[in-house]
């Protein structure tokens, strides 16, 4: 047996599963190898894939029988009705305008939240703290239910889908800031500090040169994303396309739903192309 482990020998796949191992040592000691988790971890996913596929009432029979819907479906939205790009134009630059407007308010009001949420800025451990909840709770509300809420206060319009992606951009670029913030180098800040100056004056002159590449690109990186969530937050009443895209899916018209989502790709491909250019830029 010893000759055939130095030829290479392997020990069987149920051995190394199942049976703890000996290995002999260099200096002729043996140890024994911890036996496999691997049995416990499949039959722990296996239950788990089963319970999921029970408690979602998941078919794959209804895929087999009705995925051919699908086909006729996109068959039709990829033949968009041009005739009715009239009345996309104008919701299409709703979209537009609460993006930018709600990425420009979100991202302003989140530097300096970002500050207050930094340990190595802020030293004081309540507000930290204090921030950081609030920032949890922002975090997790989608972007929906805030367009949600925004409209019942507001009224139904684009203004409430505005607040909606303020509140969503703030959330986000608060948090991948104050964590930015907290991996540059403090010692011209702490030089700062020293010669007198306050913590704005020397944030401002040591701290904010380091991170004002990062800040801009989270900024276009957010306005991308914000661009696909406002064209469906006309669903809860916020304006922007989401509302023809659930008018023309609730009629069935297909072709004119395509040439919705056909004005909204160009204006996402644009927009993405010139963010990634600038973020280059600013790398």
């Amino acid at each position: 047996m010893a000759k055939k482990k130095q030829e290479g020998y392997r020990v069987p796949l149920f051995d190394r599963i199942f049976k703890p191992q000996i290995i002999t040592l260099p200096n002729g000691h043996t140890v024994a190898r911890p036996r496999s988790r691997m049995p416990l971890i499949l039959i722990a996913l296996i239950a788990v894939i089963w319970g999921s596929i029970r408690l979602t009432g998941f078919d794959l029979g209804i895929i087999v029988r009705r995925g051919y819907q699908l086909t006729v479906i996109l068959e039709r939205i990829f033949h968009p009705d041009f005739s009715y790009f009239g009345k996309v134009v104008e919701p299409l630059f709703d979209t537009i305008k609460m993006s930018i407007l709600g990425s420009v308010l979100g991202a302003t009001l989140a530097l300096p939240f970002a500050v207050v949420a930094s340990t190595n800025i802020n030293k004081s451990r309540v507000a930290v703290s204090l921030s950081r909840f609030l920032l949890n709770i922002v975090r997790t509300l989608p972007t929906l239910v805030i367009a949600k809420f925004a409209a019942l206060i507001f009224g139904l319009g684009t203004f409430a889908g505005t607040v909606a992606i303020t509140v969503f951009t703030f959330g986000v670029v608060s948090k991948m800031m104050y964590e930015a913030i907290e991996t540059i180098d403090m010692g011209a800040f702490e030089a700062m500090e020293s010669a007198g100056g306050n913590k704005y004056q020397s944030f401002r002159v040591a701290c904010f040169p380091q991170i004002l590449p990062t800040y801009l690109s989270y900024c276009l990186y957010s306005l991308e994303m914000n661009i696909r969530a406002a064209a469906i937050l006309g669903y809860v009443g916020a304006g922007g396309l989401g509302i023809l895209i659930n008018e023309r899916i609730g009629w069935r018209d297909y072709e004119g739903l395509g040439m919705v989502l056909l004005a909204l790709f160009v204006v996402v491909f644009i927009i993405e192309n010139t963010s990634q250019y600038l973020r280059k830029k600013l790398s």
